[in-house]
């Protein structure tokens, strides 16, 4: 039977908390203190403490170092919710809010044990603290991440990243080009969809000199150049058919040749691929070589979107509000209690991006010298993310859509790159690539580049007649 310790100092709540954990089938303990507990019992006996935050004599927060391994749940009042994410950051498993109903109660501690138990299980002391420099988290779905990309960088294996855009996939490539022995050779970053079609063949494999015209003279490609170390393709699904051809005789064959030379050159490249897309969906259409997503596809990791974190999005959050805050010269800042819930209630269609976004916006515009307020934030909690599909953007655009609906004007607070992509998504259906680039007061290759950056692509002719 599961034994649990219930900490808490008011008699009538402890023994309501007690009859309610033993009908539930658990072993229940009680004490009104930490002393008492500490001195009473040995912590590591329970395989759950249940500690409201304010006790006489010490905090509730105290039991977290003094228990180790075992979980810690406080139970704390809607007043002191600055108080109970402070604790959660000194590594308190999870926080209740007072008044709780039974049922509420109930499932909290069995997701606390059931997630306890899982860990053990699975704790693998090979890969127990692998992190992604730059990544943070510590979260279920960020552990499981960090294992398989400390099991697959050692290899040559061939990866692709497959994840929302703004979920850091540049980040884990990063990462696994650092864990592996081609790690003091260069890794060679690409954006597929960041050069013209006509351009992509010559940025990667190279040309001879006359070539085509324009080709001056003979020049190495960006494959060659990670000759011995890592070739990271990012929006590997924007890569045209031709090209597909040739990286897929790299990748078979080991050697590239340049665009007008009859020679090959051997090469040894790892690849990292990435994209946002469904491969095999592409593969259907025909826009993307089957030889090729097979070749590409032995490893695959699935980077996790930000409303899938969990309580790391705080973690997240309260990071870059250091990093602006320094950056900008700014007193040290908090986040209110309602820019808290803002920000875990909110479901961040544009992941950690958008999440960078608002935290550098609140800092820039922020007056108060102690904390950022949640309308500084200026994210809309009424946009709610549609659930997982293949394109996120396409639901961005339906979102933004039914926002316009509700809010016919602009907010004044939206930041330029909102605007652009709100106006874009909102008129590229009567509007030419043209007109659009006038009304924006922009070139045709800047909105170009823009959609690329920010991910909405162009729709074709009468796609939406």
């Amino acid at each position: 039977m599961t034994k649990i310790l219930v900490v808490e100092d008011e008699a009538i709540i402890r023994t309501a908390l007690r009859k309610l954990l033993e009908r539930n089938k658990y072993q229940v303990s009680e004490a009104p203190s930490v002393r008492e507990a500490t001195s009473k019992f040995q912590l590591n006996d329970f395989e759950l403490i249940i500690s409201d935050l304010r006790l006489p004599g010490a905090p509730g927060t105290d039991l977290i170092k003094l228990a180790g391994d075992v979980p810690v749940l406080i139970m704390t009042s809607y007043a002191s919710l600055r108080s109970a994410v402070d604790s959660m950051r000194m590594g308190a498993v999870d926080y209740i809010a007072k008044p709780f109903d039974h049922d509420e109660m109930v499932m909290a501690v069995k997701r606390v044990i059931g997630k306890s138990s899982a860990a053990k299980r699975n704790q693998s002391p090979s890969t127990d603290g692998s992190k992604v420099t730059g990544m943070i988290g510590s979260s279920e779905v960020m552990k499981k991440l960090y294992s398989r990309i400390a099991k697959v960088a050692p290899t040559d294996a061939t990866v692709l990243v497959h994840g929302e855009t703004g979920t850091g996939k540049e980040l884990v490539a990063r990462s696994l080009h650092e864990q592996s022995r081609r790690s003091k050779e260069l890794m060679i970053s690409v954006n597929c969809a960041a050069i013209p079609e006509t351009l992509i063949e010559s940025e990667l494999f190279g040309h001879e000199k006359g070539a085509f015209t324009g080709a001056v003279s003979t020049r190495e490609g960006l494959v060659a150049a990670a000759d011995g170390g890592t070739l990271f393709l990012d929006e590997i699904g924007e890569l045209p058919l031709e090209a597909q051809a040739r990286l897929l005789r790299v990748l078979q064959e080991g050697e590239v040749r340049l665009l007008g030379s009859v020679e090959s050159r051997k090469v040894d490249v790892r690849l990292i691929a990435a994209t946002h897309r469904d491969l095999r969906v592409l593969v259907q259409e025909g826009k993307f070589r089957e030889d090729l997503y097979f070749r590409i596809h032995v490893i695959q990791l699935e980077l996790p979107a930000l409303r899938k974190h969990g309580r790391d999005i705080l973690l997240l959050a309260e990071a870059l509000l250091n990093r602006y805050t320094q950056q900008f010269n700014k007193p040290l800042l908090k986040l209110s209690p309602e820019a808290i819930q803002a920000i875990t209630t909110y479901t961040w269609p544009g992941n950690v991006r958008e999440l960078e976004n608002a935290m550098q916006r609140a800092v820039i515009l922020c007056e108060d010298e102690r904390e950022i307020n949640h309308e500084l934030l200026s994210i809309d909690l009424d946009l709610v993310h549609m659930g997982d599909q293949d394109d996120p953007y396409a639901q961005t655009g339906a979102n933004l859509g039914r926002s316009k609906a509700a809010h016919q004007d602009p907010p004044e607070d939206l930041s330029l790159e909102d605007y652009f992509q709100r106006f874009v998504l909102e008129h590229q259906d009567t509007m030419s690539e043209t007109e659009l680039a006038k009304k924006l007061g922009v070139s045709r290759k800047c909105l170009w580049e823009r959609r690329q950056r920010f991910g909405i692509p162009r729709r074709k002719a009468g796609a939406s007649k």
